[in-house]
């Protein structure tokens, strides 16, 4: 018998250290697995077996989304061709199109032919797959159907980045024109206002309000535009600090889910990305327990729905239902709730969750396309508005000069 060192995560979220007697490290993994714990590491003699933080084999880093997906996808089609899965990764690292993927995915295989799980060897590398990526492979390794496991993680890497790549094109057109927009007027204002304001103080004529004000502006601007730029670094710096802070970063998610318009859209891409997650996790074998903990490590992006997970994995494990446990945590819609509860009923809970992710998703599809086809001509006719403005108020004395000239 062997003694082993384990660090695990209980169902209640709480890190447990503790130390046990096994003929192997494959029984320990295995006893523990069977108490609901999630292993983080497991220790023989000093040397970790399972997600050591100073393991020298951790390379590698973050790799694009579509590069995973693709991994997942070519690894899937080649086990389920018989190819061992040794080899499978040894190929997919020989021939990967990111040398970061290629050199993570040979130090995979050879953990693999040294005796680790497909699961114990990708833990090595948190940097390139996370929790959702470890969770769902060590599923699909205790459940026999690895392949199908991949090809579900493939078709949920690309939902994310599908849903990620609208986004990106919905905002990068107005981003350019916003920008283009700002530098055209700072240079009206910096550069050609004041030297006609300089011609208009030589003609000592009455200038009209309009003129009075873009020069005011323009004036202010020119005098204190260093104050301007180092004030408002300093307030962004602060604003960063103080989001950094537990209650700075709270009230800050909480505004952005509340906020008007935008509040709802980022609400529902919270909402898809959560469910589809979730029933990703449960059509792969993941128990809810352990797919709402696997949600919770991995929404990080905003503290109220990730707390709000916490409060609904203490629910679940104190044996609630997972319609009740969403319902008590008060974050999520009622119908989110009511659909949960229909599908604990009907024995169909990962289809049902499945066709609510897909009705945020809609939602956040319908958004995007109503906001591209409503920012644009808004931030056309707005900037048209002010450049327009700041021309009438150069050319209206000008007018009056000709006008005065002629009599």
């Amino acid at each position: 018998m062997q003694k082993y060192i384990y660090v695990v995560k209980d169902a209640a979220g709480k890190t447990r250290k503790g130390s046990i007697n096994a003929e192997s490290r494959d029984r320990v993994i295995y006893a523990l697995q069977n108490k609901g714990y999630i292993i983080l590491e497991v220790r023989e003699g000093g040397h970790s077996l399972f997600g050591n933080k100073n393991s020298s084999r951790k390379v590698g880093g973050k790799v694009p989304g579509y590069v995973l997906a693709f991994f997942a996808e070519q690894l899937s089609t080649l086990i389920a061709g018989g190819v061992p899965l040794v080899r499978a990764i040894a190929l997919l690292s020989e021939y990967s199109s990111s040398p970061r993927l290629g050199l993570v995915l040979s130090q995979v295989a050879k953990d693999i032919a040294g005796g680790n799980s497909l699961h114990s060897a990708l833990s090595h590398h948190p940097k390139t797959f996370d929790t959702i990526w470890l969770s769902l492979v060590e599923a699909g390794e205790v459940g026999g159907n690895l392949a199908d496991t991949l090809e579900q993680i493939s078709a949920y890497i690309k939902m994310q980045e599908g849903m990620k790549s609208k986004i990106i094109t919905a905002i990068t057109y107005p981003a350019i024109l916003c920008v283009a927009s700002v530098g055209v007027l700072i240079y009206f204002i910096l550069g050609i206002v004041p030297t006609f304001a300089q011609i208009f103080k030589d003609f000592n004529i009455e200038l009209p309000m309009i003129t009075v004000v873009v020069l005011a502006v323009s004036g202010f601007l020119i005098n204190h535009g260093v104050l301007i730029i180092v004030s408002f670094i300093v307030a962004v710096l602060v604003f960063r600090f103080y989001i950094k802070t537990p209650e700075g970063r709270k009230r800050w998610h909480a505004f952005l889910i509340s906020m008007p318009i935008f509040g709802n859209f980022l609400r529902n891409i919270y909402y898809s990305r959560m469910l589809t997650t979730l029933s990703t996790l449960l059509r792969s074998g993941v128990t809810i327990l352990n797919a709402i903990v696997v949600l919770e490590d991995s929404f990080n992006t905003n503290v109220i729905i990730q707390n709000a997970l916490r409060q609904a994995k203490t629910e679940v494990a104190a044996g609630r239902s997972i319609s009740d446990s969403f319902r008590a945590a008060g974050v999520f819609p009622g119908l989110m709730t009511e659909m949960m509860l229909m599908g604990e009923e009907s024995g169909k809970l990962p289809s049902i969750i499945g066709t609510l992710s897909r009705f945020y998703s809609d939602h956040v599809d319908q958004f995007i396309a109503r906001f591209s086809a409503v920012i644009d001509p808004i931030l056309i006719v707005g900037v048209g508005s002010l450049i327009g403005i700041i021309v009438a108020s150069i050319f209206l004395p000008i007018f009056k000069l000709s006008q005065i000239g002629g009599q």
